[in-house]
């Protein structure tokens, strides 16, 4: 439950473990169509993943939701596929298949046994560019996600607080928009704006397939030739230009107070570069500093200062940071009090053991000890043949390359503390910060001073 407060909501299922593979094959079709191949051959399964590099942050002004509304509505059939058959062909084959939307992709998946692969590239390709829609698919749909809206966000005050401080870091990038709309605007999208955004941004020329298992990378080309390869590219569809955040020079401050509270808590997001294509080491210091802080419900230094000890401030603490995104992303940390510490003595004792922390520098043992559970966690990751596929996936829909990809580890395990210091000197900046205070109504006011 306490993991909803560290990373934004992604719509679907979605893991981001770093990870390596060792037989991977890429090729791009004359169309403009990438494609990933990853052999795994310990059992007869392959994941198939159709990759859209078109996101939440790329929907027109005016129109939050659409991305997510398209993913929904992508289910609703083709003139050889029916309304709902498309998962009911997946789940008759003893497979499983969803779909989820992020800011910067929108993905679609199977996961079936390897003689059945064929008959998803025929499925997906179907959709690709086949999809109808109906005036009443779009009602019942746009019905579905408003009432899906309701239960993840309208019924949760973290999540609605979690969008408003959202909003607050990003004043003019489409990130600080919500990947599931607003909800105004998401009640009053129609059937020409999805058949708008689907017939422009679902193409070839915008996608990665990524192909996952028990595969002969020939084999995937053949079927991707034959079944992807006729499809017509967008024409004129150019690289990903957005609006850029301006500098941020004050800290903004937002409290929100909700009767439903249960747990009040104080969380503080910074503006932090995110990975780029051959430049990732900045990123990879990052990783490792949100590991130090707060990494570790245990072992790291938020945990060790604030929660343990004669006299413990929090019950939980945590730092995160996912520099997986095409622009500017966040890091950050959230501290829960103990029920007798007030949100502003808590935001303090951070803050202090922050200022020790770049006073003082990196402990050598712990960054030992990260390093290793970080090469640990990317060993084990290997073993993973759906995670591998998301890496990709998500990787190179987000800006990156395979190469990135693969280079990954060796560049976290290549970062220095020095790399570290530095990097908390750039990013841990007040003027840099949106801070949050969430709490219930009736909580002692408690007078800020800066």
């Amino acid at each position: 439950m306490l993991r909803k407060l560290l990373i934004p909501i992604v719509l679907g299922v979605l893991s981001v473990s770093p990870a390596l593979a060792d037989k991977v094959t890429t090729f791009t079709l004359p169309n403009g169509l990438e494609a990933v191949v990853i052999e795994d051959h310990r059992a007869p399964v392959v994941t198939h993943m159709m990759w859209y590099k078109i996101g939440s942050a790329d929907e027109p002004r005016g129109k939050s939701g659409i991305a997510h509304f398209l993913e929904h509505l992508m289910f609703k059939g083709t003139k050889t596929v029916a309304p709902g058959a498309f998962s009911a062909t997946v789940e008759a084959q003893g497979g499983d298949d969803n779909a989820f939307t992020y800011y910067d992709y929108t993905a679609y998946f199977q996961r079936v046994a390897t003689d059945r692969l064929d008959l998803m590239m025929t499925m997906e390709a179907d959709r690709m560019r086949g999809l109808i829609l109906s005036e009443d698919n779009v009602t019942t749909e746009r019905a579905v996600i408003i009432e899906e809206r309701a239960q993840r966000t309208d019924s949760d005050p973290s999540a609605l607080f979690g969008e408003q401080r959202r909003a607050a870091q990003y004043l003019n990038h489409p990130y600080g928009t919500p990947v599931i709309g607003w909800k105004h605007e998401a009640e009053a999208l129609t059937r020409e704006d999805a058949l708008s955004f689907y017939r422009t941004y679902y193409a070839p020329n915008n996608a990665v397939l990524v192909v996952a298992g028990d595969v002969n990378p020939d084999e995937v080309r053949a079927m991707a030739e034959a079944h992807y390869g006729p499809i017509a590219p967008t024409p004129g569809l150019g690289e990903r230009h957005r609006v850029t955040e301006p500098p941020q020079l004050a800290e903004r401050r937002l409290a929100m107070t909700d009767p439903r509270v249960a747990q009040p808590y104080v969380i503080r997001s910074y503006l932090a570069p995110e990975r780029n294509a051959g430049a990732q080491e900045k990123a990879a210091a990052l990783t490792v500093l949100a590991e130090l802080l707060g990494g570790n419900s245990t072992t790291s230094l938020l945990a060790r200062a604030l929660q343990f000890g004669d006299a413990p401030k929090a019950i939980y603490t945590s730092a995160y940071y996912d520099g997986l995104s095409l622009d500017i992303s966040d890091f950050g940390f959230v501290a829960i009090p103990t029920p007798d510490t007030s949100l502003a003595d808590l935001e303090a004792a951070v803050d202090g053991v922050l200022a020790d922390f770049l006073k003082n520098g990196v402990d050598q043992t712990a960054f030992d000890r990260i390093k290793r559970q970080l090469r640990a966690d990317e060993i084990y990751a290997r073993d993973n043949v759906d995670g591998l596929a998301r890496d990709y996936g998500s990787a190179l829909t987000s800006g990156l390359t395979v190469a990135d990809v693969q280079a990954w580890p060796d560049i976290l395990q290549a970062v220095t503390p020095e790399d570290v210091l530095q990097a908390a000197r750039d990013v841990l900046n007040r003027n840099n910060a949106v801070t949050g205070w969430l709490e219930r109504p009736d909580a002692p006011k408690v007078e800020v001073t800066q």
